[in-house]
Parts: structure tokens; sequence; C-alpha cells
């Protein structure tokens, strides 16, 4: 396992989830986490984003690792949007079942973090996949292979 790799695809992961996250929870849903106060921070209140951003980082990085423990050496679109489905499932529907399930937030709100959720980690796989291959080729090319 080439940890380089890992640590890149983590790093773009890290870096294109911050971009979603700006642009899917900041933008489009936000007005849906306002139905929330008690719950959410206010808008503008980023005192919690440097613990954020070093948690999705750990997250990208063992992500990472789990792509490369089941990379098959194919194509890193396609295998990047077969380890990003994959992993999408399982966290968007653990995530929103369990913050509906403890959270005093409505059945639309559960959805909006299972769809919103789901996009993310689709997208995160597909970079992971595409980094970490790409990271591959280039390496080989360097070994002149």
């Amino acid at each position: 396992m080439n940890y380089a790799r890992l640590v890149a695809a983590a790093v773009a992961a890290t870096i294109v989830d911050g971009l979603y996250g700006f642009v899917v929870w900041g933008k489009v849903l936000n007005g849906e986490f306002g139905r929330y106060p008690a719950i959410y921070r206010p808008a503008g209140d980023m005192s919690g984003f440097p613990l954020m951003f070093a948690a999705i980082f750990v997250a990208m990085c063992c992500a990472a690792w789990v792509f490369a423990k089941g990379y098959e050496g194919g194509s890193g679109v396609a295998e990047g949007l077969k380890f990003g489905i994959v992993i999408a499932l399982v966290v968007a529907a653990y995530s929103s079942g369990a913050n509906f399930g403890t959270m005093r937030i409505g059945k639309k709100m559960a959805i909006t973090y299972l769809a919103g959720g789901f996009g993310e980690w689709l997208v995160a796989g597909l970079v992971i996949g595409v980094v970490y291959k790409s990271a591959a080729r280039t390496a080989r090319r360097a070994a002149g292979v």
C-alpha cells in the first residue's frame, strides 16, 4: 500500500468535501437547519470548523485506506464510483437514521441528511478513486513502467 497516494487522495477528498459542504449544506440546504436553532450553530458561527475539518480529514484518510484495500486495479473513475456508492449508502443511511432517532428533527431533515450525505460520500469516493488511481499511474510512469 502506498501511503503517499492515500494521503494525496485524502487531502483531495477533504478539499472537495469542503467545497461540497459549502455549496450543498451551507447554501442549498441551509434553510432546513434554521428550523432547528437549538441544535445547530447560528449562521456565521464557524467556531467548530477547525475540529470539523480535522475530523473530515481523518475520515477521508480512513476512507482512502478502505478504498486502497479493495482497489481492484480498474479505472479510477469506475472504482471510485463503486466505492462511493457503497460508502455513501453506509454513512448516509447510518447518520440520517441515527440523527432522526436521537435528535428532535423532522423527517424532512432526516431525508436532507440522507440525500446530502449520499451525494457527499459519492463525490468523496469518486475523488479518492481518481486521485489514488492517477497517483498510481504517475508512479508507474516515473519508474518507466
